[in-house]
């Protein structure tokens, strides 16, 4: 075992006393936390933190890191996935999620809610060092093709969840891609599969989305028809996206909201009255890569959100860390204590992905793992991240 200590320590929900000890056994298991003072404690320089829950991000694209611009807004940018996607031997994709893998766990991340269009991820979950939520997406606009892409889905997920499991959690949902891409029909079909499973989407991410459902305007039918789909039978709602889907989503789903950049109170008030469980996924260098322009935290905090972090891919970000995305919101929001961002980036994330019975918290009998961040006072440096345990 050993006993640890620092000048601050976040057990996921909020700072604990001055003084504080760890008593951690080998297997990284939290024994006990006191606040006597413990001759064999080993002191360390900043914080320690639970490890990091990363909510959103894409392994199997990270082939493609820097090959988008930044700043081309979200519709250009889905219109380059598929023609780069491809570009690339399976050696060179296999590596480059080992890699993106890799950078998960150098960076203190011991958790990730993994999105998998394919089977491609199997290898990494397979190296069993994170717990990982896999997020089978399924796509189809085209309602008469409904059961055709929904049997695609099946198929892998099925795939993920015959994969063993070892120490880490391996767990798994078929989802919708986004409002855009998924027909009324496929969205049922999802929402039939499983009972309460957790439903992940992505959300508002451009503001097209939402001119797309009010008038069916903007450039979303452009992105539609430059993929060979037929919009023509679909009928605007004359209310934003999230007003407009949700309904054929049951209640019983806890939701997963993603990147919500243009996500407006009205939206966020509708949500949390319809469902018990809802979570609002940031990716802010993602949002600041694609459409330069990060979601109204401050609104966010306002109406009592359950805030949560995600790093989304390396097409659309540097790096995949969560400590980055929490200095990206310190630094447009520095009114945001750190004692919260931290519990976004931690607590809120495990629950999100419903792993906050292992880890998110230093609690007694988790494993959490543990972090420490030095320098987290400076804003013009980007702080370091260590993995203890």
């Amino acid at each position: 075992m050993r006993f640890l200590t620092a000048e601050k320590i976040h057990n996921g929900q909020g700072w604990l006393p001055d003084g504080s000890v760890l008593e951690v056994a080998d297997n990284g298991a939290i024994i006990s936390i006191s606040n006597e003072p413990n001759n064999e404690a080993v002191f360390y320089e900043g914080i320690l933190a639970p490890g990091f829950v990363n909510v959103h991000c894409h392994l199997e694209l990270c082939h493609m890191k820097g090959l988008i611009p930044e700043h081309t807004n979200l519709i250009p940018f889905l219109k380059n996935i598929p023609l780069h996607r491809n570009d690339f031997t399976e050696e060179q994709k296999k590596a480059a999620r080992h890699e993106g893998y890799s950078e998960l766990v150098r960076n203190g991340i011991v958790a990730v809610g993994d999105i998998a269009n394919t089977t491609d991820s199997l290898d990494v979950r397979a190296l069993d060092q994170l717990h990982c939520y896999t997020f089978v997406e399924s796509l189809g606009f085209n309602a008469a093709n409904a059961a055709r892409s929904f049997n695609y889905a099946i198929a892998t997920y099925n795939t993920y969840a015959t994969q063993h499991a070892g120490e880490k959690l391996l767990k798994q949902a078929i989802v919708p891609h986004a409002p855009y891409s998924v027909s009324s029909a496929l969205f049922k079909l999802i929402d039939g599969h499983k009972d309460g499973v957790t439903i992940a989407i992505h959300n508002q991410e451009s503001e097209e989305e939402n001119k797309y459902f009010t008038t069916k305007e903007g450039s979303v039918p452009d992105l539609l028809h430059a993929f060979g789909i037929d919009d023509s039978l679909f009928t605007p709602s004359g209310r934003s996206s999230l007003q407009s889907y949700l309904e054929w989503l049951s209640p019983g789903h806890p939701m997963i909201f993603v990147h919500n950049t243009y996500t407006k109170r009205e939206d966020v008030q509708f949500a949390q009255g319809s469902r018990k469980e809802v979570f609002w996924c940031l990716c802010p260098n993602a949002n600041l890569y694609i459409e330069n322009k990060l979601p109204d935290v401050e609104m966010f905090v306002s109406e009592g959100a359950n805030i949560c972090i995600g790093t989304d891919s390396l097409a659309s970000n540097h790096q995949l860390c969560v400590l980055s995305e929490l200095y990206s919101i310190k630094e447009q929001y520095p009114q945001i204590s750190w004692e919260t961002l931290l519990t976004w980036g931690t607590m809120n994330g495990a629950m999100a992905l419903q792993l906050h019975d292992v880890v998110g918290t230093i609690e007694t009998g988790k494993k959490p793992g543990i972090v420490q961040i030095t320098g987290i006072n400076a804003l013009s440096a980007r702080p370091a991240v260590v993995r203890i345990i």
